[in-house]
């Protein structure tokens, strides 16, 4: 491909993948991609930088916080733990992590994006979900479980598949983004029926599964919880009943939700059917319910949304969210930050 041509495609690209305005001039397919991932994950075990082949100026995020080689995850993680998903899209040049990481003895969900531009790492976005995380009402309670629904034990016995789709069985490109779509244009119209999913769709958020779905089984009660009469309250869907004719999609009517907004599908694994999306959940005016910040692994089958798996975190007010292009800044920039203008005399 011409450079010519590499930049038109970047354009029409910028949103959906994130495309850099640098061309990339050498193809990494999904062996090169999967060479790359495994050398980046091997260098952040052995808190050792010089191990990767990044790039000057390689720039990392850890939840939308810049973070120099060496400090943040590359200082914390010891290993790889017991979930290790990985997903690649050789036309983005991208490559995904979804699963779990040790720190020390506690393990960590989360998702991680990288760039490969000239054999080298330009990029890596990481999602971190904890156990001692802030949730949806706050901080951890003491004696109650995660308040951000960290849950690794339940998402190892339920992770997303690793697989090769037969290409029979597959849809394109296209197709799978608009699938994507379609599930945050049903969250942000709050129309169940525009959201291309099935039925009994599951959904496990930091690894705990919101009950009803036929596709995830609902997880059993934790120390501190008693047995519940509905789902986990994440912040990403609306509590539901446990009860089998439900699914990803029930009470999306009454969902605390203004905007889906920052939304970008940086990767997309043909191969696979698996889709990563990221987006920033606002609230309606005036609640003091939190954003939170989440990315999203979406499995397809026959051409509709079967479950999907995320790794998220709750930013404070003034943290611009996602802090990646095109979505740089806050959303949005709250009073504290920017204050309401006066009002005209």
């Amino acid at each position: 491909m011409s450079r010519f041509m590499h930049l038109a495609a970047c354009a029409a690209l910028v949103v959906i993948s994130g495309c850099s305005k640098t061309p990339v001039q050498d193809a990494c397919d999904r062996e090169c991609l999967g060479s790359m991932l495994d050398r980046y994950l091997e260098a952040v075990v052995a808190h050792d930088p010089t191990k990767a082949p990044l790039v000057t100026g390689f720039r990392q995020t850890e939840n939308a916080i810049n973070v120099a080689p060496g400090r943040g995850m590359w200082q914390s993680v010891t290993a790889l733990g017991n979930i290790q998903r990985r997903y690649f899209d050789p036309v983005t040049s991208q490559a995904g992590y979804y699963g779990t990481v040790m720190e020390g003895d506690e393990p960590a969900i989360v998702t991680i994006r990288l760039r490969v531009e000239d054999n080298a790492l330009t990029e890596a976005e990481w999602y971190i979900a904890r156990a001692n995380d802030p949730g949806l009402s706050g901080p951890r309670q003491p004696g109650r479980p995660p308040a951000n629904l960290h849950n690794p034990e339940y998402l190892e016995q339920n992770p997303p598949p690793q697989r090769v789709v037969p290409e029979a069985e597959r849809v394109d490109r296209a197709s799978l983004v608009r699938i994507v779509d379609s599930y945050f244009d049903a969250i942000t119209s709050h129309d169940p029926s525009v959201a291309l999913v099935h039925k009994g769709c599951g959904r496990a958020e930091n690894g705990s599964p919101a009950p009803g779905g036929d596709f995830l089984p609902p997880a059993p009660p934790r120390e501190g919880q008693a047995a519940p009469a509905g789902p986990p309250t994440s912040g990403t869907q609306p509590p539901q009943p446990g009860v089998g004719s439900r699914d990803c999609m029930t009470g999306l009517e009454n969902f605390n939700l203004s905007m889906v907004a920052a939304r970008r599908i940086p990767l997309v694994d043909e191969e696979a059917q698996i889709v990563l999306a990221t987006g920033v959940f606002i609230r309606r005016p005036g609640s003091p319910t939190p954003r939170n910040v989440a990315s999203w692994w979406f499995v397809i089958d026959e051409a509709k949304i079967r479950t999907t798996y995320t790794a998220m975190f709750y930013p404070p007010p003034q943290l611009a969210v996602p802090n990646w292009p095109p979505y740089d800044g806050n959303w949005p920039l709250p009073e504290s930050v920017v204050p309401a203008p006066a009002p005209a005399r």
